[in-house]
């Protein structure tokens, strides 16, 4: 803390962080004779930006592998599960907000897990780059002291050495196009986040699932029997506020005039802003992952009353078997009308099938009627197995 603030205290007078840096570690290296001899090679043929690019990649290294990927790898594993424990669990699809073929409710969660799997595979794939080329990217300063040194190769070493991609092609900075990829890449992992985010906060709206209470805990100052879906609200709006900054980061940061302005260097110091929205959002989603409860009850009582959604698969048998204006036929039976169990199997009975098929349709229920849905919510793990070939960046 004390190096910190000598540090800044320097910087009052140069009015420049890297020079007070450079300055502080002269004058703190003084007393070592060894040292003291070669003081001048501290920031050698150096433009700050040489020490900058590299501190913002390894930085964003460090947090993205240790603090970001583990807890997105927490949250994956945690819908994961949802979708095995309730892989046979029917339920009711609803597309523009309409009653629709059935599903299960642990493949609904499958997709949420293979699509952010599928993601962070995306981010880890991101090569953090680094330069240290000098003032305009030409090693000008360093052919002009050390003419016979393979500069491009030394610095290709070094920077390869801290763990980063080396950027032969630079101006006086690194062009930031791979932090740009970065960011959109975390965009996108957030905005899957923020549809499994709603589509959680609807399914407790129906009823699907219930939330555990915790002693003392108020969900509203006036209304005493609420239990509010806050984590999943609160993980929605940082991860907005997650992306509008990460947005601009992305926008930003690829564009700089000639070889070189200041405007990065000024967003450059909210990376952090972005990155600590996500996490908070990450953790807020945990959290009410682990307060839910389904509600099978609820979610029956949904199915026992849309037996219209069968008119897909009779339809569907009709037209193998040739039966003419299968859809028609459906359509006069089911749409904008009360269909009920009754009414299903009278029309099935009445249909020219072979009796292998019509007893087909004759058992099949709403709660039956999940196609593949089980088996893809039980083979997930497989799946997610499969992207996630290299886990960090």
């Amino acid at each position: 803390m004390g190096d910190a603030l000598e540090v800044k205290n320097i910087e009052k007078v140069t009015n420049h962080d890297v020079k007070a840096v450079e300055y502080f570690l002269k004058k703190k290296c003084q007393p070592h004779p060894e040292i003291a001899k070669v003081l001048e090679f501290f920031h050698f043929a150096c433009t700050s930006e040489d020490i900058n690019n590299l501190a913002h990649a390894l930085m964003l290294k460090e947090a993205m592998n240790g603090v970001v990927f583990p807890v997105m790898d927490k949250l994956i594993k945690a819908i994961c599960k949802l979708a095995e424990d309730n892989a046979s669990t029917s339920m009711l699809s609803r597309t523009h907000g309409q009653p629709a073929s059935p599903t299960t409710l642990g493949k609904e969660m499958a997709v949420f897990a293979a699509r952010l799997s599928e993601q962070r595979h995306e981010i880890s794939q991101v090569k953090l780059k680094g330069k240290f080329a000098g003032a305009v990217g030409n090693y000008n300063a360093h052919l002009s002291a050390y003419p016979s040194v393979n500069w491009p190769l030394t610095a290709k070493e070094f920077v390869e050495s801290l763990g980063l991609c080396f950027n032969p092609y630079v101006t006086q900075i690194e062009p930031h196009d791979y932090m740009a990829r970065l960011f959109h890449a975390i965009i996108v992992f957030n905005t899957i986040l923020i549809d499994f985010d709603r589509d959680i906060w609807g399914y407790i709206s129906l009823g699907y699932f219930k939330q555990t209470t915790k002693a003392g805990e108020i969900g509203s100052s006036t209304m005493p029997h609420k239990v509010n879906p806050i984590d999943f609200e609160n993980s929605e709006g940082n991860l907005g506020k997650a992306n509008g900054n990460l947005s601009h980061l992305g926008e930003k940061l690829p564009i700089s005039r000639w070889q070189r302005d200041l405007t990065d260097s000024t967003v450059l110091r909210n990376m952090g802003e972005g990155l600590g929205h996500s996490l908070l959002a990450y953790k807020s989603a945990l959290q009410g992952i682990a307060k839910l409860q389904v509600n099978e009850t609820r979610l029956s009582e949904d199915l026992n009353q849309s037996w219209e959604v069968l008119a897909e698969p009779i339809q569907t048998v009709m037209r193998r078997y040739g039966v003419p204006e299968p859809y028609e036929k459906l359509k006069e039976l089911t749409r904008g009308r009360a269909v009920t169990k009754d009414s299903i199997k009278e029309f099935i009975e009445g249909l020219e099938l072979p009796k292998e098929a019509k007893n087909y349709l004759l058992e099949l229920t709403p709660h039956t009627y999940v196609g593949a849905a089980i088996e893809l919510s039980k083979t997930v793990d497989i799946a997610i197995s499969l992207v996630n070939g290299v886990t960090t960046l």
